[in-house]
């Protein structure tokens, strides 16, 4: 971040305003009077957090282009993908379940990844990408409802019941989720807004200098 004048911010728990104190890579900032997290110094946050974005985008694609699970019963067997379960359910008309699980698992995680990818590409090649604000508002909205974690779960529990009468065989899907699941989560650790918005202010401050 740029040096300059200490900035006032107010802490989002107890609304005690404050100035920002520098910190060292990797430390965090406390509000003093009841002890929320302020901010964090990350570590090259906008670099880390794009390499986990664009390995989640190609593994969120795997993860619906391909099976998610495998069923064999003497000799037949029948594959389906995550969208095709969405399907399954709306066909036997459990719609708000389908539509739920089409909404959490598909679409908020497609516009959390597409929304992060846009932010911090442009950032990383040195220039604002159009439309910031509303991204990042899109960010903060889409996080808390992207649930690929508790669809991983639902497809555990699946297996462990589905193997005591079929011969269960997960799909490469099955594993794009798990191993998507580990990127979410490290792209949310490691993401800070806060890194965001210095960027981008030093790259106006480039344009507007003589």
């Amino acid at each position: 971040m740029a040096d300059g004048p200490a900035q006032l911010i107010a802490c989002h728990d107890c609304d005690l305003l404050q100035r920002e104190i520098p910190l060292n890579p990797g430390c965090t900032a406390s509000c003093p009077r009841c002890g929320a997290v302020l901010y964090r110094n990350a570590t090259d946050s906008i670099n880390r957090t794009l390499a986990y974005a664009l390995a989640a985008a190609l593994l969120f694609l795997i993860a619906n282009l391909f099976p998610i699970l495998t069923i064999e019963l003497q000799g037949d067997r029948a594959s389906i993908t995550l969208y095709g379960s969405v399907l399954s359910l709306w066909e036997q008309q459990m719609r708000l379940v389908s539509a739920s699980v089409f909404v959490t698992t598909i679409i908020i995680p497609a516009v959390e990844l597409g929304a992060m990818v846009y932010l911090l590409l442009p950032l990383k090649l040195g220039f604002v990408p159009p439309g910031h604000t509303l991204f990042m508002r899109t960010l903060q909205r889409a996080q808390p409802w992207s649930m690929v974690e508790v669809l991983l779960l639902g497809v555990l529990v699946s297996l462990v019941k589905l193997t005591q009468n079929f011969k269960v065989i997960p799909g490469i899907a099955m594993w794009s989720f798990g191993l998507l699941t580990l990127l979410v989560a490290a792209m949310a650790s490691t993401f800070s807004s806060r890194d965001v918005w210095a960027r981008l202010d030093q790259i106006k401050q480039r344009r507007v200098a003589p």
